[in-house]
């Protein structure tokens, strides 16, 4: 009996231990998520006490609105732009630091995350000091080697502040993807090179027959958490652009078009269904990618 009363206050114990957990959880994540469907149907500008119920007009209006599209296209082309050679680098360096006869890799791995530990804000707010066409370094670089005749102003380009906001994204982030691209090549089996360097297989055929394969897991996690957090992009491109995604809506990405909505226009409701309107995005491409990643070949 003893015995029994003592499993039963563990058990009891257990659950006044979970229970923070479950609060929390219901507070802050499943309200929001219920609160914000329910908003998602009305019009409300976030101050009077009662809103108008709208129904679907919110969607429908989505469906056929050319500012959203326009940001969809902006965020994968910005995402695009940096998860290519993001993943090329993180390849080549976790293949070149997990060759125990190159000295010094566990300093260079942490050097090349160092990125990551910093908030994308601040390293948005660096890069653009950078390339302020006034007094950012970068053109005066240029202008010294005389690339440049006169200032470039790299935020009226729609190329170039593009290509500014998937660097800073490439730059914090392949150093993370080089370190779980690292992780993938500790589980392959040495005996498989081994046994390809006993059938005359070079480097180089070993790292597109064994390597790269046994990786596409792996891929498949970066390529997906890089998906999602790609599409949620915000915090870099709104310091670049000071929050109006310029030139012309050009770098205006889905969770900026959502902010400002809903907190500068005051159109909590539109705002609602742009985020549900994004989240079945990302449900989507991440099932694209899932299959894409992990489709069989053809059986011979």
């Amino acid at each position: 009996m003893l015995k029994g009363r003592s499993k039963t206050d563990r058990e009891r114990y257990g659950i006044l231990f979970i229970i923070p957990y479950f609060v929390v959880f219901l507070i802050f994540s499943l309200y929001p998520i219920i609160y914000s469907l329910i908003i998602s149907f009305k019009k409300w500008d976030g101050m009077s006490p009662d809103a108008t119920f709208v129904g679907l007009h919110n969607y429908i209006y989505l469906i056929h609105d050319p500012v959203f599209y326009q940001s969809i296209v902006n965020t994968f082309v910005i995402w695009g732009v940096s998860i290519v050679p993001q993943i090329i680098v993180a390849i080549a360096l976790a293949v070149l630091f997990n060759n125990s006869k190159f000295r010094g890799s566990e300093f260079f791995r942490a050097v090349f995350y160092l990125p990551n530990l910093v908030t994308p804000a601040a390293v948005a707010v660096l890069f653009a000091f950078l390339f302020d066409w006034q007094t950012g370094a970068i053109n005066k670089f240029l202008m010294s080697v005389h690339i440049f005749s006169q200032p470039f102003n790299w935020f009226q380009s729609v190329i170039a502040s593009r290509g500014i906001i998937s660097l800073i994204g490439w730059w914090m982030w392949f150093g993370y993807s080089m370190i779980i691209f690292g992780a993938g090549l500790k589980n392959i089996p040495a005996e498989l090179y081994e046994a390809a360097n006993i059938d005359g297989a070079s480097p180089w055929q070993g790292f597109w027959s064994i390597t790269l394969p046994l990786l596409k897991q792996t891929m498949l996690y970066t390529c997906i958490t890089s998906l999602i957090g790609g599409m949620q992009t915000f915090d870099i491109p709104y310091v670049i652009t000071n929050g109006n995604g310029g030139p012309t809506n050009k770098t205006l990405t889905m969770v900026m078009y959502l902010y400002n909505t809903a907190f500068k226009n005051s159109n909590y409701g539109y705002g609602a269904a742009i985020g549900y309107g994004l989240f079945v995005l990302i449900l989507v491409f991440s099932a694209i990618s899932y299959k894409v990643i992990n489709r069989k070949p053809d059986a011979e």
